[in-house]
């Protein structure tokens, strides 16, 4: 597919990963104690961001930032928000899920073992390699986090190497009613190469769906710059939107921010927040994808 010209161009890495939480206090003590994430800033949502959003009732909410030790190229962003308890992740189209490189992920199932944190997944290896093994939890805000360990490179997956315990978000997991129009999507609207799809477990949507966990499905991660992927996962025919109230962000993962080159200043708004993520780009943009989910995109002024 060609490009249009008033098209962003190239994604990545990712910058932020944003999640509504019914209760912040309870964020902070379980990201920080059980993770070892640390708080890199508090704040209130401004009416502008909150207008960008196109979710005008998160306006003067309160949200906290929580990063790895290691750095600050991706975040996590909490914005308080009454919680909905009937969401379940991989149940509906959108993000998902937010998959993060740590150190050893059998030593993470033990630590997190008494914690705030749900284990809906003890550490197996993927079933189409022994050389990655991941573990799925769920957190404070219904967010499903996969936390995942590398035992050796994976050649033509280009991915970090964790720096700590447990490091930044490398995958943002994406789920929607077709293989290709996902793909196609992000090839025409932000220039990011197709990918081969292959059969995989997803026990999270089978969960969802009453399927055995052994059940396959096909995904398929796309690459982005900066050594990050969207994995695009096509969900059963029963799948639908992601409900969501007026004006509000939707439950579970809201939000994914990427930074982004190219862009167009038509289609863009200045740059009007100094907090992370926002820091060190001048135009941000929001678009609604083709599975309903919403993508923040924050662009790199370096990138020309």
């Amino acid at each position: 597919m060609k490009n249009d010209n008033r098209r962003l161009q190239s994604l990545g890495p990712i910058a932020c990963i944003t999640v509504t939480a019914p209760h912040l206090n309870e964020v902070e003590d379980a990201y920080t104690r059980f993770l070892g994430y640390r708080v890199i800033g508090r704040g209130t949502v401004e009416p502008a961001l909150a207008e960008l959003w196109r979710a005008p009732a998160t306006t003067g909410r309160r949200y906290l930032l929580l990063g790895p030790e290691a750095g600050e190229e991706c975040i996590f962003r909490f914005i308080e928000a009454p919680g909905d308890g009937d969401f379940v992740p991989f149940s509906t189209w959108g993000w998902n899920a937010a998959e993060i490189m740590v150190e050893n992920v059998d030593a993470m199932a033990e630590r997190l073992a008494n914690s705030p944190f749900e284990i809906v997944g003890q550490p197996q290896n993927l079933s189409f390699t022994d050389d990655i093994r991941a573990m799925q939890i769920l957190g404070p805000g219904r967010e499903l986090l996969y936390l995942t360990e590398f035992k050796r490179p994976i050649p033509g997956l280009d991915t970090p190497v964790a720096r700590c315990p447990v490091d930044r978000v490398f995958i943002v997991i994406l789920g929607g009613p077709s293989m290709s129009g996902l793909q196609d999507f992000f090839a025409g609207a932000f220039g990011v190469p197709g990918a081969e799809p292959v059969e995989s477990r997803v026990k999270g949507m089978s969960a969802a769906f009453g399927n055995s966990p052994e059940h396959k499905y096909p995904i398929a991660a796309l690459p982005l710059a900066g050594q990050t992927l969207i994995e695009v996962d096509e969900m059963p025919a029963q799948a639908t939107r992601r409900p969501c109230l007026d004006g509000d962000l939707p439950p579970g993962i809201s939000i994914v921010s990427f930074v982004g080159h190219h862009l167009d200043p038509r289609d863009t708004r200045p740059n009007d927040w100094q907090a992370p993520p926002y820091r060190g780009c001048d135009r941000v943009r929001v678009v609604t994808g083709t599975a309903g989910e919403l993508i923040e995109v924050l662009h790199a002024p370096q990138s020309g």
